[in-house]
């Protein structure tokens, strides 16, 4: 068989962000999350609901991913996980199509939703530490640049496909003004659930490249994963961290600001929906700009990165996310920024707009950027277990941040102020950054 080219291998790569980023793009963020909570009456209840609903799945994330690394390098097999987790990935976005406004079970709805979440998030663990072996230390900034662009340009198509031939608007058609196509029953959203299979397939087709042309290296040493053992390296190296302080550092950094930045990510379509009043169409329009914007800041961000190191990238991230997080809670339909608007004026949803629009390009960097100084603070030779461990940084306040939301939307019964929870959240991973390392400390 002939050996695969580098060129090759960093392209499937990239398709890995390509295939999976519809879950974040359209079930997570801009088309189901949406409808989920419109099957509620109440927009600060359903924005509860789902908030508590991920905060489930994020635990589940955090206990299990850094054992999980653990296991991967410890048995040298890194695609074969890869393989299991498409699966799950393709199974619980598929089972989204099973929930129908008539005897709409929440339940089922985020079990489904979870499988298909967990899913996507331990691929991505396995699939992020194979950035090392994809180029040289200097060159890694530029290529999780270019894989987050990438991925971003995947999510903008497999949005705008949604928007033009699917997800219903009011008057039943789509925004180009078709009935859904495949005969699929407005009444029922049927269009929008769609929104679940398309998803499904979208990632099994698109992985193909990345099954092709991504293998394990051939010098990983292979022998059969023994679970205590890679539970007792992992406690080593949980017990080691404090004698790491930039790592330490990093990893609590990254747990507080990217927690925040998922629940902006996720709960700016939600938050839409019950404060402007927007169709699941209006979404999907500020969803187009925010991921447009994602991508050419991502790119962006991989150059600034490569060229000046990802800390300074990551600190001008957060601070332009914590300003967004403090001015969304003043854009409502009757006022922006404190000023009164009319009930039919468009500042409002222009304003949000813009914002979205600085979300995606704040976010775009900064998911790009942690990613390169995880590969600086980390042992090259546990890579898989230290994305375990960013993964579970990433995930062990993921289920506080919607947690948060939910309890303070359900008590305010505000959807504006259940948002707030978030400004702290980058600030203090803000704090944090500042005991980081640029290049992390010199491995033993």
């Amino acid at each position: 068989m002939a050996e695969i080219s580098l060129k090759k291998r960093v392209w499937g790569w990239f398709f890995f962000d390509w295939a999976s980023q519809p879950y974040n793009t359209l079930l997570l963020t801009f088309i189901f999350g949406p409808y989920v909570t419109s099957q509620f009456s109440d927009g600060a209840a359903g924005q509860a609901a789902w908030a508590f609903g991920i905060a489930t799945a994020g635990i589940i994330i955090a206990l299990l991913a850094p054992i999980l690394g653990a296991i991967a390098d410890n048995s040298g097999r890194r695609v074969r996980w890869i393989w299991l987790f498409s699966v799950m990935y393709f199974v619980g976005a598929f089972g989204l199509w099973w929930s129908a406004p008539d005897g709409f079970n929440l339940t089922y709805v985020m079990i489904s939703f979870g499988i298909g979440l967990i899913g996507m998030e331990f691929a991505t663990i396995f699939t992020n530490s194979m950035l090392p072996d994809l180029g040289p230390r200097d060159e890694i900034g530029r290529l999780s640049g270019n894989g987050w662009a990438f991925g971003y340009i995947g999510g903008l198509l497999a949005l705008v496909i949604m928007l033009l031939f699917f997800a219903e608007q009011g008057t039943g058609k789509t925004l180009i003004g078709l009935d859904p196509l495949f005969g699929l029953d407005a009444e029922q959203r049927e269009g929008t659930r769609f929104v679940g299979p398309l998803a499904a397939v979208w990632f099994a087709v698109f992985m193909v490249p990345f099954f092709l042309w991504v293998k394990d290296p051939k010098d990983r040493p292979i022998s059969i994963a023994k679970t205590s053992s890679a539970l007792q390296d992992l406690g080593r190296t949980l017990r080691r961290l404090p004698r790491s302080p930039s790592l330490f550092a990093y990893l609590g950094s990254s747990m507080f600001y990217r927690d925040a930045l998922n629940g902006i990510f996720v709960f700016g379509g939600v938050y839409a929906k019950g404060v402007l009043e927007w169709s699941i169409v209006d979404t999907g329009i500020f969803g187009i700009l925010a991921i447009i914007t994602g991508a050419i800041f991502a790119w962006v961000g991989g150059r600034a990165d490569a060229a000046y190191g990802p800390k300074p990238v990551i600190t001008i991230c957060i601070l332009t996310l914590a300003s967004v997080a403090l001015l969304i809670v003043f854009v409502s339909r009757d006022s922006v920024f404190g000023i009164a608007v009319p009930p039919d004026s468009a500042l409002p949803d222009i304003a949000f707009y813009v914002l979205g629009g600085m979300i995606g390009a704040a976010g775009g960097a900064l998911q790009s950027a942690s990613r390169t100084m995880m590969v600086r603070q980390a042992n090259p030779a546990r890579m898989t277990e230290a994305f375990g461990l960013y993964a579970l940084a990433g995930k062990a306040t993921s289920f506080i941040a919607p947690l948060l939301i939910g309890i303070t939307t359900t008590v305010t019964g505000s959807q504006a102020l259940g948002i707030t929870p978030l400004i702290g959240l980058f600030l203090i991973g803000l704090v944090l950054l500042a005991w980081v390392k640029p290049d992390g400390e010199p491995q033993p």
